[in-house]
């Protein structure tokens, strides 16, 4: 039965790819199409009040600034209100403001399309915190990271010399894409029984006569862009194992195609741009593999439950419920738990921490790799970079100069895209060794031995691939949390995409060389298996040993 439940989920998401992906397309060709007329009367105004009147296509390096610098200043405003929230409007809780660093974080944690969550949201934001920053930097940062994969997109497809106008598909994202698609969603979420008011708290009276408060708020507007634009902060602290974000199997279904549908789509979106549509089918394949094989581990290693209590011979035919609501049951955990993470989402519907040590491996891992279907273009931008490497590893071995879609890679990129991969396992390994060799670190480690060691790498780990999930038993709120997760968020967000800018720049200027017998071909069965290949042998060089420490020692210790 979980088998099936998976499966339908998986068959549903693949009818979405083509039509969402042609959309996509559609949007952001930049030719006359449908999508003018249906909201062209809602950006004029925008173009005009920004001062958009020539769209004229940027450099990758007015490209990037231009991104770089919107996002500093909505860093700014955002900053500002959480730390004034106390005297702001739409606050009956009469919340707090929030302490500096926790502020710091919380701002970053959510303009890198993070949401790392240091804090209770039912308690710690006001409802006009809630929407003015924190659903308002869901729309924008998940609109900044779609831009900047549609730029890379048409970097390494087209034969033009621009990469586009940030600010007109910045505008485009929010008005085409992210806001009629939230709309809907926030729609029927309201019509399952989610949330969507401005009163107070909820005042009742238990069995036992004493009073009760129950958090609500405008919850199913920030749970339809939360997941669509795989940000994952939730309104409440449970986050989607809350009743309020996520009531019933059927809410679980939607979350989930939601926040996968733009990861799974956006790999069409390149074959379209590429004029070869198995180009895009090829990044999907070698993309679902991966999905299939981590999420078969997660699957199996919660459905034979603990092996601590196997071993005392206690029944667990129901497999390991630790930390799951019953209404969603093993299968539809563990497939939530896969696609958080591979979608770098990091919304969660169970509890992270009480995965078996072997179940963990694969959040963990689609976290380090990094590039299974991904977020609004991150799973695909770095899955093109391990293209790339593939096809340059191949050259090598030939000994012919590599060619990636009729532009030669050489030193330039390669080293932009040696920066991109080494950067990644730099900043989750150097802070995860940082916290564990200083007291500011290990004080909020809650267990003791190889459990403790995971706790610390999940959470660089998510900080680092912009996941925002956690095991939760670490206690982070804390100056030197606050302050190291929010650099590593930093750098995990901007050097990669500045990099990868910085590539699709470097191919944009390259003469196009026409395909011949000799140029090794990126769109068949071939390819997809050599690319496999490349993510894992990558990824296990450079994370397998952390692995060990963490998970894989925990499950040989307790067996």
């Amino acid at each position: 039965m979980g088998v099936l439940q998976i499966a339908v989920v998986i068959a549903m998401l693949v009818l979405l790819v083509k039509p969402l992906g042609t959309y996509l397309y559609n949007v952001f060709r930049n030719e006359p199409n449908r999508t003018d007329k249906l909201f062209g009367f809602a950006e004029r105004p925008i173009f005009a009040l920004i001062g958009l009147k020539d769209r004229r296509g940027m450099t990758w390096q007015t490209y990037g600034l231009s991104f770089i610098a919107t996002n500093i200043v909505l860093v700014a405003v955002c900053y500002l209100i959480i730390r004034m929230q106390k005297w702001l409007p739409f606050n009956p809780g009469g919340i707090d403001n929030m302490e500096p660093t926790l502020s710091f974080n919380t701002v970053i944690s959510f303009m890198t399309n993070t949401n790392l969550q240091h804090y209770s949201g039912e308690t710690g934001l006001s409802y006009f915190s809630q929407m003015a920053v924190i659903t308002m930097m869901m729309f924008t940062s998940a609109a900044t990271g779609l831009c900047v994969a549609i730029a890379f997109i048409r970097a390494v497809t087209s034969r033009g010399q621009t990469l586009g106008n940030f600010f007109e598909d910045f505008v485009k994202a929010i008005v085409r894409v992210f806001l009629p698609l939230a709309f809907v969603v926030a729609l029927v979420l309201v019509a399952l029984q989610v949330p969507q008011t401005l009163k107070p708290a909820i005042t009742v009276t238990g069995l036992e006569g004493q009073e009760q408060h129950i958090a609500i708020g405008p919850v199913a507007a920030l749970e339809s862009i939360k997941h669509l634009g795989t940000n994952g902060g939730g309104f409440f602290g449970a986050n989607s194992s809350h009743p309020f974000e996520n009531p019933n199997p059927l809410t679980n279904v939607i979350e989930i195609l939601s926040m996968w549908c733009f990861g799974a789509a956006l790999p069409h979106t390149y074959g379209l741009f590429a004029k070869n549509r198995k180009q895009g089918w090829v990044i999907f394949s070698a993309m679902m593999i991966l999905f299939l094989a981590f999420l078969s581990l997660a699957y199996v290693s919660e459905s034979n439950g603990s092996p601590v209590m196997n071993r005392l011979g206690i029944d667990s035919s129901q497999g390991s419920m630790e930390g799951k609501e019953v209404r969603f049951g093993i299968a539809q955990s563990a497939l939530f738990t896969t696609v958080t993470t591979a979608a770098t989402t990091g919304s969660v519907n169970n509890m992270h921490d009480t995965l078996t040590p072997l179940g963990s491996i694969t959040p963990l891992a689609l976290m380090m790799l990094n590039n299974v279907f991904g977020g609004k273009g991150v799973g695909l931008v770095n899955m093109l970079m391990y293209a790339m490497l593939a096809v340059f590893l191949a050259g090598l071995m030939v000994g012919r100069t590599p060619e990636f879609l009729g532009r030669k890679l050489e030193a330039r990129e390669m080293k932009l895209i040696a920066v991109a991969i080494l950067v990644h396992p730099l900043i989750i390994l150097a802070p995860t060794a940082l916290a564990l060799i200083t007291n500011a670190g290990t004080a909020a480690i809650t267990n003791t031995g190889f459990h403790g060691i995971s706790q610390v790498l999940y959470e660089y780990t998510s900080s680092a691939a912009n996941n925002g999930s956690g095991f939760e038993g670490l206690g982070d709120n804390t100056p030197f949390w606050n302050l190291s997760t929010g650099l590593v968020m930093l750098f995990g967000r901007y050097i990669s995409m500045i990099a990868m800018l910085a590539v699709g720049g470097s191919l944009l200027r390259k003469m196009w060389v026409p395909e011949t017998i000799g140029t090794f071909r990126t769109d068949n069965g071939l390819f997809v298996g050599i690319l496999v290949g490349v993510v894992l042998i990558i990824g296990a060089l450079t994370f397998l040993p952390a692995i060990v420490l963490g998970p894989i020692a925990e499950h040989l210790t307790i067996r």
